[in-house]
């Protein structure tokens, strides 16, 4: 009997581990395009509300607070819609599907989130940096997670590695902390992420 329930363990293992390759090796269909370009969309629009009414020079808590914010609410928004695709997607590989997605992106989101806090802890006067990094941060992280997104979507992590880098040879100029220098890199780099999932993924899948 105990020979049986070995048997059954290293079994279920096996399937386990067979079910974790096929995930990692796999695409994965759960990111919404309509989810991904209200992302994009409320980029600009925090982009937009900053400049009309956030004086100059920009206050540096409040300037933080309200990316922050419009990062964990699109984060949010994505990986809700995400959950619920890829259950309805990938059936009896949701599960492995939507943790092999999240470590790929996992190093990525960890660097982002700990970049203000170390700037602001260590180097404050190198907080004009943080969107331009922010950006080369979110274009690795896009390469990183290559193997589960279509082939096309290096055309967006090139986007936010050149914007990263265009941002932060001109934002040295005056080392301010434009509301643009964020709005649009991310703005129209979601809008583009959302433009290749559709079109590789809506069209098989029902649209947005």
């Amino acid at each position: 009997m105990a020979e049986l329930e070995t048997d059954l363990e290293k079994a279920l293992a096996d399937i386990d581990a067979i079910k974790a390759q096929l995930a990692r090796g796999s695409e994965f269909r759960g990111w919404g395009p309509a989810t991904v370009a209200l992302t994009g969309l409320m980029a600009g629009a925090a982009a937009a509300a900053q400049a009309a009414f956030m004086p100059d020079p920009v206050d540096v808590t409040n300037w933080l607070a309200i990316w922050v914010l419009t990062a964990v609410l699109g984060i949010a928004l994505v990986v809700a819609e995400a959950t619920t695709r890829s259950r309805r997607l990938h059936s009896h590989l949701a599960d492995e599907m939507i943790h092999a997605a999240a470590m790929q992106f996992v190093p990525a989101a960890a660097v982002g989130a700990l970049l203000p806090v170390v700037v602001l802890n260590v180097a404050p006067d190198a907080v004009w940096m943080l969107p331009g990094l922010w950006q080369i941060v979110f274009g690795l992280g896009i390469f990183a997670a290559s193997r589960a997104l279509p082939q096309a979507m290096a055309v967006a992590g090139a986007w936010y590695l050149a914007c990263g880098l265009v941002v932060l040879a001109v934002s040295a100029a005056d080392r301010g902390l434009s509301p643009w220098a964020m709005g649009l890199p991310f703005g129209i780099g979601q809008l583009l992420f959302a433009a290749i999932l559709h079109r590789a993924l809506g069209g098989r899948h029902g649209g947005f």
